[in-house]
């Protein structure tokens, strides 16, 4: 019986439906969630701190939306110009300022390892009493194993750890709203709405946009505009669902919550359930080691792209060290600490994202989809 259903499990996650429309926001959200929302402190940062209601409303009339609007457009850009690597994109798209985007994505990366070394390090430290630096060790040691394995382990990893990650948040949900649901409707009857959640939900959306370079290599079995714009869709959504529920859960804490540094554990520790904490930091660590490697593979597959137009390859051991390279500065950035990287490194870094992806895609980008599909429409 069990056989039976990792089969029917495995033929499900080959299917084209699957590969088409979830997979890469599967991917999305994987890395995203590390870096976006994982630990609690980026939902205060550009959300709960400006109201309840506020921060709700930056979450999906602002972000969501943004997330949907550029995802679709960026698969289908990546289907038309058949580019499924960053350095290929942004060269077609930009000419020759494609630079200008790979020195926001490099810096975001180191900031993205940075944060998720700091987070594992504080994680470890605070629910398991291991040293915080050993615990960044082991985390980034996985990022690098990831990146050294490649593109399939990266697909089967990542899809798996999503289905896990998913029945953890909804028991972290149900038992939250169980014990905290009167609380957590107290804070949203207040409405209370504070000045600048729309700025920060873009701000939001523009840095973890950020992350599309490593979900290109997922977009291979997207054939027509109309799977692109749905998949595109679906990735905001499957991304989004989780942080609402965080947020919710999270928001019992508030005002004093504000000044956590990983809210997660604040909040579980509310909840009660030594089980569920257990679990949830178990997975969270695993989702820290999905971001770090979605970052450092898109790095890898550029280079492998850029190698292959010479007529040289990107073995295994070089993209192992390369990722060992990257870790070992992230355990040096991570010694700043979660809440100053978070809320200076990501509030820069989201104007460099949306002036070198989001306006030209949104300006240039569709103007190119749109002339490619003429010329196909007159060659047939």
């Amino acid at each position: 019986m069990s056989s039976g259903k990792t089969h029917g499990i495995s033929w499900f996650m080959d299917s084209k439906f699957y590969r088409t429309y979830l997979l890469p926001g599967f991917v999305f959200q994987s890395v995203v969630i590390a870096g976006g929302y994982g630990t609690g402190r980026e939902l205060i940062e550009f959300f709960l701190q400006y109201g309840p209601i506020g921060g709700l409303l930056g979450m999906f009339l602002v972000t969501t939306v943004m997330w949907a609007v550029v995802m679709a457009a960026s698969y289908e850009f990546a289907r038309v110009f058949q580019q499924y690597e960053y350095r290929g994109f942004f060269k077609k798209l930009l000419g020759p300022f494609w630079v200008v985007y790979e020195v926001c994505y490099v810096l975001l990366l180191f900031l993205v390892l940075a944060v998720v070394g700091a987070a594992a390090g504080a994680i470890l430290r605070d629910t398991f009493g291991i040293p915080y630096l050993i615990g960044v060790t082991v985390m980034l040691a996985g990022v690098g194993l990831l990146a050294y394995l490649g593109s399939e382990a990266i697909e089967i990893y990542m899809s798996w750890w999503s289905f896990l990650l998913y029945t953890v948040y909804i028991a972290f949900v149900v038992f939250g709203l169980a014990k905290l649901g009167p609380i957590i409707s107290s804070h949203l009857a207040t409405g209370e709405i504070k000045p600048g959640w729309a700025l920060s939900g873009f701000k939001y959306a523009f840095y973890n946009l950020g992350c599309i370079p490593a979900v290109l290599f997922a977009l291979r079995d997207i054939e027509t505009r109309r799977e692109a714009v749905i998949s595109g869709i679906m990735s905001s959504i499957i991304t989004i669902i989780p942080a609402f529920f965080f947020y919710l859960v999270v928001l019992s804490g508030y005002p004093d919550i504000l000044k956590a540094e990983v809210p997660a554990y604040e909040a579980l520790t509310k909840v009660g359930s030594v089980l569920l904490l257990a679990a949830y930091e178990i997975v969270l660590f695993g989702t820290l080691i999905e971001t770090g490697t979605g970052f450092i593979h898109a790095v890898n597959e550029r280079l492998a792209a850029a190698l292959k137009e010479r007529g040289r390859e990107l073995t295994q051991a070089h993209r192992g060290l390369i990722a060992l390279g990257m870790v070992l500065l992230s355990i040096a950035m991570s010694r700043f600490g979660l809440i100053g990287l978070i809320a200076k490194g990501y509030g820069t870094i989201s104007w460099g994202f949306f002036a070198a992806h989001v306006v030209p895609l949104l300006t240039i980008g569709l103007v190119m989809i749109a002339r490619a599909g003429k010329k196909q429409e007159t060659a047939n």
